[in-house]
């Protein structure tokens, strides 16, 4: 019994190892085959990548066909860029394929510009892509941004008369700049400065609308690309335009201020007169009942004059006569200014 049962474990170990076999040899097909297509591109593209390294990227989760494209677009640019530069720039969360293009866009327009450096730029979140464009054709920056809200840039002259202006920069990125430079808000914010300044320093507005560029060669000469990603290279009024007459405005402004100071002095002083035209109504008031109260003492005084032999009869009824005269005189006084 022995002797036909080692022969049948033999056989079964047998198959097993060649059912291990073909699994191995499945997984090495399915791996081939699932990079066979990449391998084979980048090969008849002279942008070799072997095997191994996609399968090492694959295990790095690196896309191996960003990478793929990247070399093939590289080498047929005639550019040389190693695959372990494109993967770090990638687990970098980096653009690899627009860094490429920019390579390429910038090896055509002979302009400087290494691998480090666009990678740099693409990590800073500039558009390298479109850095390298626009060093090749200049865009155009209104001033101010019409987004913003604002259509133009206002400004006094000196003469008090409103001018609103909208310009257009003319710029190209300074590619050595642009990691770090400021950004097409500080053109803009520097332009209408600028355009404020030489508005503000004109003599008239008349000046200004008679040389437009005058505001531009100034705003030029400022040097207002310093510390920007960008070099200005011309600056064009596209309108120039009167706005109020904010001196005129202002002068009248303050003349009703003044109006409403002087009424309000009138009317305090009206005021404080008729106070005191009360108080001195009070007064008479006061004066007259004292004249009253002197008067209703003077028959007290008549007849303590008669009881002490000061005053006599004859002497009492002059002074009746002297009293009735003169309240005649009174009457015929007041009867004359009333005819009057």
């Amino acid at each position: 019994m022995q002797d036909w049962v080692l022969p049948l474990a033999a056989g079964q170990l047998m198959v097993l190892l060649f059912v291990v076999l073909g699994l191995v040899a499945l997984v090495i097909v399915a791996v081939v085959a699932s990079f066979f297509k990449l391998w084979l591109r980048a090969v008849l593209s002279d942008a070799h990548v072997g095997f191994v390294n996609l399968i090492a990227m694959q295990l790095r989760k690196v896309s191996p066909g960003v990478i793929v494209d990247a070399r093939i677009r590289a080498a047929k640019a005639g550019l040389i860029i190693s695959t372990d530069d494109l993967e770090a720039h990638y687990l970098a969360r980096g653009d690899v394929l627009r860094v490429t293009m920019a390579l390429i866009a910038a090896s055509k327009a002979n302009i400087d510009l290494s691998f480090e450096k666009a990678a740099a730029i693409d990590l800073a979140g500039r558009d390298v892509l479109d850095a390298v464009r626009t060093c090749v054709n200049p865009k155009v920056i209104d001033c101010p941004d019409p987004a913003k809200g604002r259509p133009t840039v206002d400004a006094v002259a000196k003469d008090g008369v409103q001018v609103k202006a909208k310009a257009r920069v003319t710029v190209r990125t300074n590619i050595d700049r642009l990691v770090g430079g400021a950004t097409e808000d500080t053109i803009i914010a520097r332009v209408g400065e600028g355009i404020v300044t030489t508005i503000g320093s004109a003599g008239s507005y008349a000046a200004v609308l008679e040389n437009p560029d005058r505001i531009s060669k100034t705003v030029l000469d400022k040097g207002l690309d310093a510390g920007t990603a960008f070099e200005i290279l011309s600056i064009d009024i596209a309108d120039v335009d009167v706005g109020d007459n904010v001196r005129a405005k202002l002068d009248a402004d303050r003349a009703d201020a003044d109006k409403r100071i002087a009424q309000a002095k009138a009317e305090t002083r009206r005021a404080l007169a008729v106070a005191q035209e009360q108080e001195m109504s009070a007064q008479v008031v006061e004066n007259r009942s004292k004249v009253v109260l002197a008067e209703a003492e003077i028959p007290k005084a008549i007849a303590q004059a008669f009881r002490e032999g000061n005053l006599g009869l004859m002497d009492y009824y002059g002074i009746r006569n002297v009293q009735a005269d003169t309240r005649m005189r009174d009457n015929i006084a007041g009867d004359d200014a009333r005819n009057k």
